[in-house]
């Protein structure tokens, strides 16, 4: 069917006057009133009646003036979502967290992205750098926070900020006696509480080199996420490098916090995403990410 015939019908239903609707219009009279016999011949009915002096609409008439107007405001919300969603303004992005970064690095940029664009569906979870980026591969998610150094294939990583590491230690512990930060080599054969490997190897590889350059002294114990590893530090098994927002998030009775000699320890927080061309709804939120300011 002719929407344009659909238009023409609900300005003259409005008006009920051929010429102003036809001046509304911008075509001639002569013009309108063939599109609106075009449309009855359409529809098979006849929607104005034209025994009298002036024309009035008839019950088929009223239900097509209320149906077309209902039909171009549909149609006028349908243009206005498909643009927003090419701009990226409309959609769903899928988001995970890593779980030792839940401060404000990822949820300031999260926040910033809600408040630039309030009517995007936010999907978010929270995982770790390795379920992430599977995840990504997968096309279970649209971007996935990880902590970098990340080489994937096909996967691009912005760092979007970094923060330091900090010692846990058992409140029993002699160094907590110590004042000012705490030296390398007083730590050089403390036996250590780790999470494993394979969860995050750029992180654990940064922060093992950094805090124990060295090499790392024995793992006693080996923790899944840092929960279970602040409380084996509390339990006195070991002392544990942590990040510092997860570390005070999740400080706990037992565990007391020290921060290392200079140069301090520090640990990037980046923003992975599928390479190659992006969804507009994706690539605002990237571009938010790697330059802070968006489109």
């Amino acid at each position: 069917m002719d929407l344009r015939r659909w238009h023409y019908f609900a300005v003259l239903a409005e008006e009920m006057h051929f010429t102003k609707a036809a001046a509304r219009l911008f075509v001639s009279q002569p013009s309108l009133s063939q599109q609106i016999r075009a449309f009855e011949a359409e529809l098979g009915v006849a929607l104005l009646d034209r025994s009298g002096p002036r024309f009035v609409l008839t019950e088929a008439g009223r239900v097509a003036a209320a149906e077309a107007r209902e039909l171009l405001d549909r149609l006028n919300r349908a243009r206005g979502v498909i643009a927003a969603a090419g701009r990226g303004d409309a959609g769903r992005l899928r988001i995970a967290y890593t779980r030792s970064a839940p401060g404000p690095l990822a949820g300031d940029l999260v926040a910033a992205y809600r408040e630039r664009h309030p009517d995007v569906e936010l999907a978010l979870e929270t995982g770790w750098t390795s379920l992430n980026l599977a995840r990504l591969a997968a096309g279970e998610i649209d971007v996935g926070f990880v902590r970098p150094p990340v080489s994937v294939p096909d996967v691009e990583v912005a760092v979007v900020g970094s923060e330091e590491v900090l010692l846990a230690l058992p409140h029993t512990h002699a160094l907590t006696r110590r004042r000012g930060r705490v030296r390398r080599a007083w730590i050089a054969a403390e036996p250590v509480v780790f999470w494993p490997r394979e969860n995050g190897p750029g992180q654990y590889d940064a922060i093992s080199g950094q805090v124990w350059p060295g090499g790392l002294p024995p793992i006693v114990r080996e923790e899944p996420e840092d929960e279970q590893l602040m409380r084996a530090v509390a339990e006195g098994a070991g002392i544990a490098a942590v990040p510092e927002h997860r570390a005070r998030a999740l400080r706990r009775r037992g565990v007391v916090l020290r921060r290392l000699e200079e140069p301090a320890p520090r640990i990037d927080l980046g923003l992975a995403w599928r390479a190659g061309p992006l969804p507009p709804v994706v690539r605002t939120f990237v571009d938010l990410a790697r330059d802070g300011t968006g489109p």
